[in-house]
């Protein structure tokens, strides 16, 4: 399996990895795709929000994934700075008020809007259907939606605060099974196990997206080309898959 889909914890990893010994040439080997990363999320965002600081927050993530890759994990280390570098510059972004307080409270509304319609049609809800819900156009969700292209369906990394509602005590569940050697395994491999069938269960363009990128290990790039769209609307649809996905971990710790 490549990327891994299901979690991405804390766990126990290698203190020094030997593979990265030039950073400096490491750093201009991802520098163009940083940049580009940047650039797509700087079009959704205030003015304010300077480009340099969101390049020089992937530049940081690039260099922790430098820090915590573990080969013998089974996942490409490109795929795994990918993660890293987007996910440094939400953290960059969370920092900020802007995003911390409202970008949060909006992810906890769109996920609990794709739960909420799920649970109630018994099946995922189209984009109509979940704007009508939001009360906002379709337009309007997909740019929400592309605000958050660098989420994963769970990460023990994330902050927890007063905004995350029910996602948060998925999220202290799981930092205290972390305590527990045997018991965060078990917990694992249960949620994995959910979450295999909640993949099952997503729209089929959307299942073949999750197995093309995180199983095949494409790009999001190489994805558009084979579904016909641009880059920044698969970006979109990951989004939206992730929520689907985020919230059935919820409904299945809720539980």
């Amino acid at each position: 399996m490549g990327r891994n889909v299901a979690l991405r914890t804390t766990e126990r990893l290698p203190a020094k990895p030997p593979s990265f010994p030039d950073r400096e040439a490491l750093v201009n080997e991802f520098l163009p795709g940083i940049r580009y990363h940047a650039s797509i999320l700087k079009l959704r965002l205030p003015p304010n929000v300077e480009m340099d600081d969101l390049v020089s927050s992937g530049v940081v993530g690039l260099l922790d994934a430098a820090d915590k890759f573990d080969s013998s994990r089974g996942i490409k280390f490109k795929t795994y700075a990918e993660f890293r570098i987007r996910g440094a510059m939400l953290d960059y972004l969370r920092e900020m008020d802007w995003f911390s307080r409202a970008a949060r409270q909006n992810s906890n509304r769109l996920q609990n809007a794709y739960a909420r319609l799920e649970a109630l049609l018994a099946r995922p809800p189209g984009e109509e259907e979940v704007a009508k819900e939001l009360k906002i156009s379709v337009a309007e969700l997909r740019k929400q939606l592309a605000l958050f292209s660098g989420l994963s369906v769970f990460s023990l990394d994330e902050p927890q605060d007063e905004y995350s509602g029910a996602g948060a005590n998925v999220q202290r569940i799981l930092s205290e099974a972390a305590k527990n050697d045997a018991l965060e395994d078990n917990l694992l491999r249960d949620l994995r196990e959910v979450l295999a069938k909640a993949i099952d269960l997503l729209p089929e363009r959307e299942k073949q997206l999750i197995a093309l990128y995180y199983y095949e290990e494409l790009t999001m790039k190489e994805i558009g080309a084979i579904f016909g769209l641009g880059e920044p609307r698969i970006c979109q649809l990951h989004s939206q898959a992730t929520f689907r996905l985020r919230g059935k971990l919820q409904s299945r710790i809720a539980r």
